[in-house]
């Protein structure tokens, strides 16, 4: 319960908040697929060291390419998607293992 100047205000929460998947931080060694796609084109195998900047893969999406780079330097650890091939929203394509895991700075 509020009270401001008097006023009384009152929150409800409604069943659909209660059951609300909780917030959680995104893993940063995963790299999922943030629109549906194919997959055009493999830079990386497993077991590739790689360096923040390089290119992992080209996603074909909404009529665009789309290139996806490594946000942090480390080792491919498991790719989980061949060149031709379909993915959802959210489907997870590589998992790193990072070796640097502060984020680069936005300028």
């Amino acid at each position: 319960m509020l009270n401001i100047e008097d006023t009384k205000y009152k929150t409800i929460i409604s069943k659909k908040f209660e059951n609300r998947k909780p917030w959680q931080a995104a893993d940063p060694s995963l790299v999922p697929s943030l629109i549906p796609g194919t997959v055009s084109k493999l830079f990386v195998a497993e077991g590739d060291s790689i360096v923040e900047g390089d290119k992992l893969l080209v996603l074909d999406a909404m009529k665009m390419k789309n290139t996806i780079k490594v946000p942090y330097s480390g080792v491919i650890k498991k790719v989980h998607v061949a060149e031709g091939q379909s993915i959802p929203k959210g489907y997870v394509m590589i998992e790193l293992d990072i070796q640097l895991v502060k984020p680069k700075e936005e300028k």
